[in-house]
């Protein structure tokens, strides 16, 4: 049975976001929204999380994965990034894009693209995300929650409960989130392109 926390959306409660980031550590799955849809969430680290799920939403190893930041102070960290790259995700983030770029060595070599060594970064404009990587200390795999054969991610936190309350370990109901997803932008190619257009405008 998976833990429900009610938490403001632009002023999280703190003891929540602690409690949050402690499940995340002890290899639990959240669902968490964001400034897009909800989403999916699991620790960097921990393999059998990701293989919940890659089993949850039925995805095969070419799936990108998300890194989730709080900002870009971590970013080195994680990828590989160019000056001109850096000026693009300044200016374009906090905000609904994920951005692919080239995956340092710090990443698992699981959550990246096995043929591209790419990996998408995230910087959502959500207060509950922001508060939740702080409290983490570090950023936070995710993906989308959409469910097998659904067109639409997932909106409504209490339906996120009674579909998932067995497969996730949390829910974060932050209120109803929209539907339609990130703006998915290459930075990897010499032109940037976009891969998947959504709710962010270029």
């Amino acid at each position: 049975m998976s833990q429900y926390f009610e938490v403001h959306p632009t002023h999280p409660q703190q003891r929540l976001l602690y409690r949050a980031a402690d499940i995340l550590r002890q290899g639990g799955v959240i669902a968490y929204p964001t400034d897009t849809t909800y989403a999916l969430g699991w620790h960097l680290g921990d393999k059998s999380a990701l293989e919940r799920v890659q089993k949850l939403r039925r995805l095969d190893k070419l799936h990108l994965m998300t890194l989730v930041c709080k900002d870009l102070s971590d970013l080195a960290t994680y990828a590989r990034v160019d000056n001109s790259q850096y000026r693009t995700l300044k200016n374009y983030l906090p905000g609904p894009f994920t951005f692919v770029l080239s995956a340092s060595r710090d990443v698992p070599r699981r959550v990246v693209h096995p043929k591209r060594r790419t990996i998408g970064l995230r910087v959502p404009d959500h207060a509950i995300v922001q508060g939740l990587i702080e409290s983490l200390g570090e950023a936070m795999m995710s993906t989308t929650l959409r469910l097998p054969g659904a067109a639409l991610p997932m909106t409504d936190p209490l339906e996120i409960r009674d579909a998932l309350e067995h497969q996730v370990d949390l829910v974060i109901d932050g209120g109803h989130c929209g539907v339609e997803q990130t703006t998915v932008v290459d930075l990897t190619t010499d032109v940037p392109e976009v891969v998947r257009q959504g709710i962010g405008t270029l």
